[in-house]
Order: C-alpha cells, then structure tokens, then sequence
C-alpha cells in the first residue's frame, strides 16, 4: 500500500526504538545496560495507583469531557497558581494523553504551512518531526558553542517575517540545562515585538539542582502570559510515563481549538487515570524532593564517571535526569555519533542516545534514572571499550 509523504518523511523515535532494543537484548539473556530511558526508574507512588485503583472499583470507566474531567483541570489551575502565581481558570486548561499529545495538538492548532517555529538545539527529537507534521519549518537555533545556553541574540538573528513561535525547554532534554531568566526575559520582549506564540515545555521543572530555581517566562507580565502555553504532565514528577496524562495551560480560545482536534482523534484521556492524576497533584508532594535529591546525587556521579574517559567532556546538568557528554574525539572514527552508540550496545552491552536525533551528532545522551550500580558498571565498560581502540 502507499503511504503518503507526510508520513513517510516522519523519522521513527531514537529513543523509543533504543529502549526496544535493550529489552530485545535483555530478552536474550544479555546483561544490558541501558542509558536510553526517558522515564524515572522508581514507580507511581501508591496512594497515586491506590486512587486509580479505587476509581476502576467505584465504575470511572466511561468518557469524560474530551478536554479532561473538571477536577482535574480544577487541581492543575491551583497548581499552577501556587507554582507559577498565575491565575488559571478550567477554560484556560486542556487534558490530554501525555505532554506529548498536548505539544502536537498545540503545534496543529498553533501552526502551519509558511510559518517557521524557532527551536533551540539541542532539542528534544520529537519537536522538529511534529512541527514539520503541520506544514510549517522547524528552524533550529545551535546552542552548542554557547555552553548549551539560548541567548535573545541568538533568537533575534533566527526571526524572520515568518517566525510564529518558540520552544522553550528548560531544564532541557537533552541536555539538562536551564535557561538564563535575564536572556529569557529579553527572548519574550522580542516574542511581544514579533507576535510569536511562546511553547514552554516544562515537564521537568521539578527535577533542578544545586538550588537553581525553575523561572517561567509566563510570569514575566500579562502581556507575555497571554502569549504563552504551558505545557506540562505527570510522567516525569511522578513516575506516571505509562499514564499518559499531559495538559497545556494557555489562551482559552486556542485551549478550545485544541479541544475541537482532540475530539477528532484520541477523545479523553483515560478516565481513572485522570483520577491518579488529581491526586498527584493535590496528594502528599514530600516524594517529589526526595526523588530529586536521588537524581542530584546520581547526576554528580555520573559526571564524576563520565569526566574519566578521554575524549568525553560534559558540562554538569542542572536539571532533568540527562546527561549530554560531546564525544567530538570519537566521531570522525565512529562516523558520528550513532557509530559510537552502535559499537558500545555491541562491544560493551550499553546502549547510550547518539545525538543526531537531538540536533547534536557529536554527543551521546546517558540518562541517569538508573540506579548508581548501573551507573558505575555502565560507565566503567564504555571507557574500558574505548580504551581498546
């Protein structure tokens, strides 16, 4: 059968098909260790499972509203008001299955062909592929030669007539960084000046070390806030990646257009995980800082490790739970990065992200929700498997 051009320009995800992999191996028998997950490696906490639990028992089994059930738009507008200062109504919110749906709904709904969508690289390998779903350009912004680090310079020199928006990604994926609040601010003062759409993916605000503090440009003023889409989900704070509950909070009459796509493709999100999420949020949050303390400390291992092996340099991540080491040094031999990544899941049984995917094809992503055993043994059989070269 032919399949159309939109879909076959559509790259597979490099993260995905990394994690089916490793489970292939593991399946075999391999003792493989894997630096690929994009999820926390501790599980749902129980009263979270218990409410979802409780829901299936007491019959939460049909549709909700397309756009998520009231309380939990109620809970996540509370959410944002104490986390961001914002007032936030239910019209202003949309439920969606996973942060990702919610971006490629806003993309569809913000978006198309002739617009040109700014994206700093580094990026997450999903956001050019859905941008370009919608006709318009990803054009990306290299941060490399700047420490990882986006600066309004960089941004204004990107703009053209036809730029009607940004991602903003901080901390990021993958490269654990956050953003500079002086440059963001100037970054939204030219977002004001363009009439660009500003996408504030902020699905790791609550994973930041050695007290750096989350800014959101939203809070910047009403002016900037009006312009801006949060967008945000329980997969990463909670250990929720298999729930797939993501939100956007925003202009409620975008809100209400991506509301009408949603009712077109996916409907609601499933009902009683909508009711783990309200608990989620509204739940005892004390598992939350314990979890980052857990990350802040494999995070300075896992730099400490890293930094042994010649040839890999790495700027400490002040968020998230990535790595993103440059491995310059090895990819004129390997032919890039995805060679490197090819020899050490075959050489050394560990399976790392190469960077293409990521808009970087001279660095390698290691996630670190694992635990320090696996950090240790892992990053001690890529350098002996380097050394041999």
């Amino acid at each position: 059968m032919k399949i159309s051009q939109v879909v076959s320009k559509i790259p597979g995800s490099p993260t995905l098909a990394l994690t089916a992999k490793v489970k292939q191996l593991k399946a075999q028998g391999k003792n493989v260790i894997g630096f690929g997950a994009g999820e926390p490696d501790f599980d749902t906490p129980d009263p979270i499972k218990a409410s979802a639990i409780e829901a299936l028992r007491r019959g939460t089994t049909k549709y909700t509203p397309v756009d998520g059930l009231s309380e939990l738009k109620d809970a996540i507008c509370a959410n944002v008001y104490v986390d961001y200062g914002l007032k936030a109504l239910p019209e202003n919110v949309i439920v969606s299955c996973g942060a990702k749906h919610s971006l490629y709904n806003l993309f569809l709904t913000l978006f198309e062909g002739g617009d040109e969508v700014l994206v700093p690289a580094p990026y997450w390998v999903s956001y050019p592929p859905m941008i370009e779903l919608t006709g318009a350009k990803a054009v990306t912004i290299d941060t490399r030669g700047n420490d990882m680090q986006l600066t309004a310079d960089m941004v204004k020199e990107a703009i053209t007539p036809r730029s009607r928006g940004i991602v903003l990604n901080s901390p990021s994926n993958p490269t654990g960084m956050v953003f500079d609040p002086h440059e963001l601010e100037k970054i939204a003062a030219l977002c004001v000046e363009n009439d660009m759409a500003i996408i504030s993916d902020d699905i790791y605000r609550k994973i930041i070390f050695d007290d750096v503090e989350f800014f959101s440009v939203a809070t910047i003023s009403p002016e900037v806030a009006s312009r801006t889409f949060i967008v945000d989900g329980m997969s990463k704070t909670y250990a929720m990646t298999g729930w797939r509950i993501g939100y956007c909070v925003g202009d409620k009459d975008v809100i209400k257009a991506m509301s009408r796509l949603q009712s077109q493709s996916t409907s609601n999100p499933t009902s009683f995980a909508q009711v783990g999420a309200v608990t989620s949020l509204t739940g005892d949050q004390s598992a939350v800082e314990e979890r980052r303390k857990v990350f802040e400390k494999r995070r300075d291992l896992i730099v400490s490790k890293l930094k042994e092996i010649p040839g890999f340099e790495i700027a400490p991540p002040q968020g998230s739970f990535y790595s993103f080491p440059s491995v310059r040094g090895y990819v004129d031999r390997f032919g890039g990065s995805e060679g490197l990544a090819e020899y050490l899941i075959t050489s050394a049984l560990v399976a790392v992200v190469p960077g293409e995917g990521f808009g970087a094809p001279d660095h390698i992503r290691l996630s670190f929700a694992t635990s320090e055993k696996n950090i240790i043994e892992g990053v001690d059989r890529i350098r002996e498997a380097l050394a041999v070269l």
